[in-house]
Order: structure tokens, then C-alpha cells, then sequence
């Protein structure tokens, strides 16, 4: 994990061994594709900007339509135009940058796209840039299979050949256990495991990874972190926007499929594994897998009692009105999809025994945030907690992931005057304030990470099928049965009262996230 550096450079800590990127070749399966040019081109432009990129490399861009490399080129600018995070394109860069783009076009299914792609890479003339290939599949999952078998029978892609080879594939990683094991088996029938990065766009995300550091780098904070301070844990992923023309996806993902198998579930490992032995990638990733293990299973006569599904009807998020999810494109009249889902899980180890972790996540909730907030057990009921009663709030921790990502401390202080008053107040770091502004896009991170051959931030196999473990025995719990009356919620609220009924039964409620600037 990257060391933060601190404005006092006198107790700053820097990772100077960081392995350099070495001279190689992106190929992007789906150039033509939303993903590619509204993140991809412009995370490897910025990275080229700020000297990230290896000393040689080169981009090739894969797809069907017919386009010049010029041609694919203004594309690109365009693109670049509207989605870069830096503000203007610097016209000198992107020339720059844009020398090493090229586009070949082919049909994935055809074969003799393969070979005109072997021919573009052997033109290039260095052997790292022939050799030293991340394919990026930013195509269907069902396409998948087919372009990793293509592409070894091509001879570009080996499980011990010269220089190295990787894949980068996007979630979602299957649609249930089965379909995940299906395509684990695919994409390794030519490559090794080691080879396969399963790229989660929220892990790359500065205050996502920064929860390892929080956590393992001060000692304050760890010796709390367990069942003896630790009341109970909310993780909050909410999104302000409705699917709006993603409802044909939505009818078949869901928002358990879509956020919790991968983005909440990712989270909750992070802020609730035990310390790794080393920082390196497998180090990591076999302690996130022993947590995700240490849930205890939800067996789906039990999905009623821990899980809350909503969906939202019509409603008004900042005065503007929003239709209701049965009335999106693309949807269902009767449609049972839930946009909404809240969980109570436990893990059973010696850190987490008995304090519940809610997780909840949203479409068309009043704000788009990411919030991890650490709730401690309460004082004693004498003393200050006597006598200032629902005043004397516990004390608790959150961690902003988006936005205005930051960590702030929630504790009692005493209010100025004579009397005995006291009211919650708050310690608050922001990353703007402290470090600037300036924060990299997670797949320029990601992009990065991958050319180096890190695999810290990317989702392993194991990983990925005990996720779909858990989330698979929910669905089985909601098979056949429609949502209630208590599981609807007016776009713009905060979810369904069946939410608040959830946390209700052990004498908790829901803490919504607050702007902490």
C-alpha cells in the first residue's frame, strides 16, 4: 500500500521501492466502448502527464467499426475534452500521447483479427513491447472466454512466455456462484491465476485504501478496533441517482448483485481484517478472504430476519421530481427488483464476535456518499451519561470514502457556560485540507497497478466466489416473494421503514451521513 505523506516532511514516510512500470503494450478489447473513453484514455493520458507511464509503451484499441488511427485519435481528444479531472487538455501532451495510439479493427469472434493484432504488436520493434501485453477487456463477461482463448491460440497470450502477459477484466464477475466458478475456469483454461486482474474500480480509490493505513499505522485507533469498544459497525454506499437507462441491467442485477456482492462487501473486509503480515498483494488478499469466510451464514429461512430489500417509487430529490423505479426504461410493471438493500451480518472470530455490521445501499437517496462510521459501546449510566441522559452520545469514528473524503472523531465536549451542558462535537480531517486537493482517479491507480504487476488492489478468485456464497443464500430467501408495503420508499428518503426496523430490534438506528465541510 502507498505511504501517505505528511505537510511535515520531517515525519513523512515515503515508498521509495516501489517497482517502475516497465515498457510495454494496453490493448483494449470494446474501444469504441462508454469505458474507454470516459475513463481509460483519459487515466492513461494523466498518468502520462504526471511522468507515471513506463519510458516506452504503446495503446492499442480493439473494435469492430471501421477508424483510422487518426481518426480513433480525434475520438479520443474529444473525450478526453469533457471527462479529463485536470481541467483543459494540454495540447503539447496529448500530441505527445497520442503518438503511441493505435486502433485495429476486428470482430472479437474472428481469428483474423488475432493475427492483425500480432502483426500491429511485432511492428512496434522492441521485444518489451511485444512481449510485455496487459489486455483490458472492456467487453461483455460472455465475451470473456472467447478473447482469452483467441488471443493464446494467437500466441499473445501464455501462461510462461517471454516478457509477461495480464488480463484486466470489469466486474460483474458472473451472476451468482455458478456463472462465477464458469468464467473463474475460463479465463484460467490459458492463463495462471496470477495473471487474471479482476479490477473493482472502489478499490482504487485513495480513502478506500487508506483504511489499511488508518488502521495499521496507529496504534490509538487498532487497540479499538474490536468487540470491547466496538458496539456496532454502519457501512453506507448511497447514490443520489436513480438507473435511469440502466433499467434493462437493473431487472437483472439488482442492487444486492450490482453493490453489495462487490463494492460493500470489499469494504467490509478492508475495515474488519485482521493485520496482513506483510504489505504484499497475496499477504493482503488471503486476510480479506479469512473475513469474508467469517461470515456467518444467512440460511435463507433467517434472509427475512438480517436482510431489508426496497425499491423506490416516485419522489423528489432536490426539487426534482423522479419517477418511480416500475416507471424507468426498460423495467418491469410488477417489477420486484430492489434498489435498495440493508444487511445485518456477523463475523465469527475472536476480534467481531457479536457486534453487528449494517451495510445498506441505495439508488435515489438524498445524497451520492461513502461513509464507514465506527459506533463505540456507550459510558456507564452514572456520572455525565446520568445526568445528561439521550445527550450523552457514544462516541464513534467515521471514515468518508466520497465525498469530501476524510475521517472525523464524534465525542462529548462540555458547553461554555455555568451550567452542566454537554453536546456531541467533532474532530475533523479533511484530505483537501491536508494534502491538497489533488487525488487520482482510481483507474489511473488501477491502470498502474496492473502495468507494475500489483495485485493488492484487484479481486481474487476465492474472493469473488465466497462474495457470491453470501449474497447467493439471500436471493435463494427472496425467491418467489414480493415486496411489501414496508420495503417501498419515496425517492429522495433515506429507504424503506423496514430499514429502520432492521437496526430497531437490537435498540439501533441508522446515522445518516452528514457534508463535513
Amino acid at each position: 500500500m502507498p505511504a501517505l505523506e505528511s505537510s511535515d516532511s520531517s515525519g513523512s514516510c515515503l515508498n521509495e521501492s516501489r517497482k517502475p512500470a516497465e515498457p510495454c503494450t494496453i490493448v483494449i478489447f470494446g474501444a469504441s466502448g462508454d469505458l474507454t473513453s470516459r475513463k481509460l484514455i483519459p487515466a492513461l493520458y494523466h498518468l502520462y502527464k504526471d511522468r507515471q507511464m513506463p519510458p516506452s509503451f504503446r495503446v492499442v484499441g480493439l473494435a469492430r467499426r471501421e477508424k483510422t488511427d487518426d481518426s480513433w485519435r480525434d475520438e479520443l481528444r474529444v473525450a478526453l475534452d469533457q471527462f479529463s479531472r485536470s481541467g483543459p487538455v494540454d495540447d503539447k501532451v496529448w500530441r505527445e500521447f497520442a503518438k503511441n495510439l493505435f486502433y485495429c479493427q476486428g470482430d472479437l469472434t474472428d481469428p483474423a483479427a488475432y493475427e492483425r493484432l500480432e502483426q500491429l504488436l511485432t511492428s512496434f520493434g522492441k521485444a518489451p513491447l511485444r512481449e510485455n501485453l496487459l489486455f483490458y477487456l472492456a467487453t461483455l463477461p460472455s465475451q470473456f472466454g472467447t478473447v482469452v482463448e483467441k488471443l493464446h491460440h494467437a500466441d499473445l497470450l501464455q501462461k510462461d512466455g517471454a516478457g509477461w502477459q495480464r488480463i484486466v477484466v470489469e466486474k460483474p464477475f458472473g451472476h451468482d456462484l455458478a456463472s462465477a466458478r464458469a468464467l473463474n475456469q475460463e479465463l484460467t483454461r490459458f492463463t495462471r491465476e496470477s495473471q487474471v486482474f479482476r479490477i473493482d474500480h472502489y478499490l482504487g480509490k485513495e480513502t478506500v485504501q487508506n483504511i489499511l493505513m488508518f488502521r495499521f499505522s496507529n496504534s490509538i485507533f487498532e487497540r479499538l478496533w474490536n468487540r470491547d469498544a466496538v458496539d456496532h459497525v454502519q457501512i453506507t454506499v448511497s447514490e443520489k441517482l436513480g438507473v435511469g437507462q440502466r433499467g434493462g441491467y437493473y431487472e437483472e442485477a439488482g442492487a444486492l448483485r450490482d453493490m453489495v456482492q462487490n463494492h460493500l462487501l470489499q469494504v467490509l473486509a478492508l475495515v474488519s481484517m485482521e493485520p496482513p503480515g506483510s504489505l504484499e498483494a497475496e499477504s493482503i488478499r488471503d486476510e480479506k478472504v479469512k473475513l469474508l469466510k467469517s461470515i456467518r451464514p444467512i440460511r435463507p429461512a433467517d434472509v427475512a430476519k438480517q436482510v431489508v430489500r426496497g425499491q423506490y417509487f416516485a419522489g423528489v430529490v432536490d426539487g426534482e421530481p423522479r419517477p418511480g423505479y416500475r416507471q424507468e426504461p426498460k423495467v418491469k410493471s410488477d417489477s420486484n427488483v430492489e434498489t435498495y438493500v440493508a444487511l445485518k451480518l456477523f463475523i465469527d472470530n475472536w476480534r467481531w464476535s457479536g457486534v453487528p455490521f449494517f451495510l445498506r445501499t441505495g439508488k435515489n437517496l438524498p445524497v451520492s456518499t461513502s461513509e464507514v462510521r465506527i459506533q463505540f459501546r456507550p459510558t456507564p449510566r452514572v456520572l455525565f451519561a446520568a445526568q445528561c441522559g439521550d445527550n450523552m452520545d457514544p462516541n464513534a469514528l467515521a471514515l468518508r470514502l466520497q465525498p469530501d473524503e476524510g475521517i472525523y472523531l464524534r465525542f462529548n465536549g462540555k458547553v461554555p457556560g455555568i451550567s452542566l451542558g454537554v453536546r456531541p462535537v467533532r474532530m475533523h480531517f479533511s484530505y483537501d485540507a491536508e494534502f491538497g486537493a489533488y487525488t487520482p482517479e482510481a483507474y489511473e491507480r488501477l491502470l498502474l497497478e496492473a502495468m507494475v504487476g500489483d495485485a493488492t488492489l484487484f479481486i481474487r478468485r476465492d474472493e469473488v466466489e465466497t462474495a457470491w456464497q453470501i449474497v447467493d443464500s439471500i436471493r435463494e430467501g427472496w425467491q418467489g416473494k414480493p415486496l411489501s408495503n414496508r420495503e417501498f420508499y419515496a425517492a429522495g428518503t433515506w429507504g424503506p421503514v423496514a430499514a429502520d426496523d432492521l437496526l430497531a430490534q437490537t435498540g439501533h438506528f441508522w446515522h445518516e451521513p452528514r457534508v463535513m465541510r
